[in-house]
């Protein structure tokens, strides 16, 4: 009985190992990868990145830089500020699979993967250090090497690594002919990318420009389009195009309606776009709700910063506040909305208004008065828009001495970037153009925010690191002044 009890008990054992095998066999696509390619972490890099950004930008750069004002739940517009952690979060999860990116192109010697992951990894970096300054850079994301607890990097050293990244990328890319799969950005373009690597650099050498000399460097970029491409029109924006259906759609549109319509036009933009007929205003903007569909309709913002039973009742109530346009939320999965809402990360406007504003600074050669035109032009006809009528106006002017043609540089930028409230507000920083007042009743001392305080795992995860960088910085709060602000 005990021998075909054991017998029994083996032919169960074959049958369950025959049939795992089995399962293993069915289970096992002959067709899929069973490793991570560049192709196949591209597209995750790109779209988390770009949502994590698009929200930030609405939640708190929209706020900040007066684009948007709230009408309820207003603490944020009070410089009120939760734990802003959004942007930390998405660079460090996402720079793993970028520095996975380099080490396959590297050992497989694809030079285009390795250039666009160099782009990635400079813009990432860059949205980390213009939020918070001293940032992990050179230790970071090294966790396989043994450095657990990074250190923070100097911001300077930070922008160092971050120009360098990116004329590395302008000279690897398209230099070994590498077809590129899973971009969904230009979807394989590389001269493109190479664009974008020499765009962004003159973003970056400008914003740096008020601690040195970079001259030289803006000239050898604009100099020598044949070596350092650059944007050329709108065609080269570099913009997430979203789509109608999940997983895709503009995460804006993902939000509650409650939530959406907190958000209000801000009275100074609004009205500014109201007197001088700048027909952005109904991209940007829409009718107050008790007007919408009437003749004439009525536009009508709020100050940024009331208290909550203020903004409320503000004009008359909510129905007599202008919303934020329909492209941005019920039409963003629409044809018409899908051209206004998208994921931004450089536009041919942009780097127009700084051409603009390093040709009127004398580092550059070139016609300011051309760049800043064309950055206005890019404005209007990335919402399709016909910019003729608003140049030959008043607000459009370019005249006056160079000091107040660098403010009208940077009001028409400000106005541009609406939707871009980080890149915006980044940009406010350093210029101070438009000359914006805090919001009113805040609660910062009267002080527009300059930076987002560390996130507060830090302080316990990395206590020694996140110190240090206190100690060298300054306070870990709104108002500290990071490297490149500072006098």
């Amino acid at each position: 009985m005990k021998s075909i009890k054991n017998t029994i008990i083996i032919i169960l054992l074959l049958s369950i190992f025959s049939c795992q095998d089995k399962l293993d066999e069915i289970s096992t696509n002959p067709n899929a990868s069973t490793e991570a390619t560049p192709e196949l972490l591209l597209p995750q890099i790109i779209r988390d990145a770009m949502n994590a950004l698009t929200l930030e930008s609405w939640n708190i750069g929209s706020l900040v830089i007066q684009h948007t004002a709230k009408c309820q739940n207003v603490a944020p517009d009070r410089y009120v500020w939760t734990e802003r952690d959004v942007i930390w979060n998405a660079v460090y999860d996402n720079l793993r699979d970028v520095q996975n990116i380099i080490t396959l192109s590297e050992a497989s010697g694809e030079n285009n993967y390795k250039g666009i992951a160099l782009v990635l990894r400079a813009w990432l970096f860059s949205l980390a250090t213009d939020c918070y300054g001293d940032v992990p850079y050179s230790e970071a994301i090294k966790a396989k090497e043994g450095i657990n607890y990074p250190k923070y990097d100097p911001q300077e050293q930070i922008y160092q690594g971050i120009l360098q990244d990116l004329k590395e990328a302008n000279e690897l890319l398209d230099s070994s002919g590498n077809i590129v799969n899973g971009d969904v950005l230009y979807l394989g373009d590389v001269q493109k990318w190479r664009k974008l690597a020499n765009s962004l650099r003159i973003r970056y050498l400008i914003r740096i420009s008020g601690k040195m000399d970079v001259s030289a460097d803006l000239q050898a970029i604009t100099n020598n389009p044949d070596s350092t491409p650059i944007f050329e029109s709108n065609i080269d924006n570099a913009v997430f195009n979203y789509r109608s259906t999940p997983p895709d759609q503009f995460p804006i549109h993902i939000l509650k309606t409650g939530n959406f319509n907190e958000f209000r036009a801000s009275k100074g933009l609004l009205e500014l776009m109201v007197e001088y007929e700048d027909e952005r205003l109904d991209i940007f903007y829409r009718p107050t709700p008790a007007t919408e569909g009437t003749t004439p309709p009525q536009y009508a913002g709020i100050p940024n910063g009331l208290s909550d039973d203020e903004a409320l009742a503000y004009n008359g109530g909510l129905e007599h506040q202008s919303r934020i346009g329909r492209p941005f939320y019920e039409d963003a999965i629409l044809p018409n909305g899908l051209q206004a809402a998208k994921g931004v990360m450089m536009t041919y406007s942009e780097l127009q208004f700084l051409l603009a504003e390093a040709a009127e600074r004398g580092m550059i050669t070139g016609a300011a008065d051309k760049f800043y035109r064309q950055g206005i032009a890019a404005s209007f006809t990335y919402y399709g828009l016909n910019p003729e009528k608003y140049l030959s106006g008043g607000l459009a002017n370019y005249t006056g001495p160079s000091e107040e043609k660098l403010k009208q540089i940077g009001f028409q930028k400000w106005i541009a970037l609406y939707m871009q409230g980080l890149e915006a507000w980044f940009d406010w920083r350093r210029t101070r153009n438009p000359e914006l007042l805090p919001a009113e009743s805040n609660q910062n001392n009267d002080q527009i925010p300059l930076r987002f305080p560390y996130p507060r795992i830090e302080q316990s995860l990395n206590a020694r690191s996140y110190q240090e960088a206190v100690a060298r910085q300054g306070a870990d709060d709104l108002n500290t002044k990071i490297w490149y602000l500072k006098d």
